[in-house]
């Protein structure tokens, strides 16, 4: 599926500016987080069988373009498919369209794994992405091809904001996951990843950074 984008066109100062931060941050946080990503590898090695990394589909990136997300694997293995494909999960699968691709309470998440998610610990190898230019530390949602499809079947007022989000990279954090409404539907959200996107500045970016540590401690929003 081909996607097209409304771009907001910012400074290349900025633009400069934003990736020399995301490169400087993304370094200092690995650093930073090194021990825990050894602890977190072991403890899903020794807890469950397969990959320590979620072995989930392509994300939709910049201009559309897909790419693999890099997370810790929360989730038994095999998870997506067995949601989409599986006719046992059809009920689960229409709970989880409903709900905005989201649900409250899956039972595919493991014990590790309610863990990590709570406190976004699964989300740190996205740090590897940002290095490699696929994503930024602030930005909109990596969404799924089919999230993207379906939800604007569901909320076709969202196809605007849907362009302007794929204009830039997306984040690890962004603004609504720092407002503390990460369990809003799509259509607010992806309003929300616009004004982002329309509004954005290094000011902005810096105050996102600073909100996130307490979003992880607290979990708060976190699904």
């Amino acid at each position: 599926m081909a996607y097209q984008q409304t771009e907001i066109t910012k400074s290349v100062y900025y633009e400069i500016d934003k990736r020399i931060l995301d490169i400087v941050f993304s370094l200092f946080l690995l650093i930073i987080f090194l021990p825990i990503i050894i602890i977190i590898a072991f403890l899903i090695w020794l807890d469950f069988s397969g990959p320590i990394l979620a072995d989930t589909p392509e994300r939709v990136g910049k201009n559309g373009k897909l790419f693999k997300m890099y997370k810790f694997r929360s989730m038994i293995q095999n998870a997506h498919e067995i949601l989409r494909e599986n006719p046992k999960f059809q009920k689960l699968f229409d709970e989880y369209k409903k709900g905005s691709y989201k649900l409250r309470d899956d039972p595919r998440i493991t014990n590790l794994g309610k863990y990590i998610r709570k406190h976004s610990l699964d989300e740190v190898p996205q740090l590897i992405n940002v290095l490699k230019g696929e994503m930024s530390l602030v930005g909109p949602r990596a969404y799924y091809p089919d999230e993207l499809r379906e939800q604007q079947k569901k909320y076709p007022e969202t196809k605007k904001a849907v362009k302007t989000v794929l204009s830039v990279r997306p984040g690890i954090t962004g603004y609504w996951q720092v407002s503390g409404r990460s369990a809003i539907n799509f259509d607010k959200r992806i309003e929300m990843d616009a004004e982002y996107v329309r509004k954005r500045s290094v000011f902005q970016d810096l105050w996102i950074i600073a909100k996130t540590p307490w979003a992880m401690i607290s979990g708060k929003g976190a699904l």
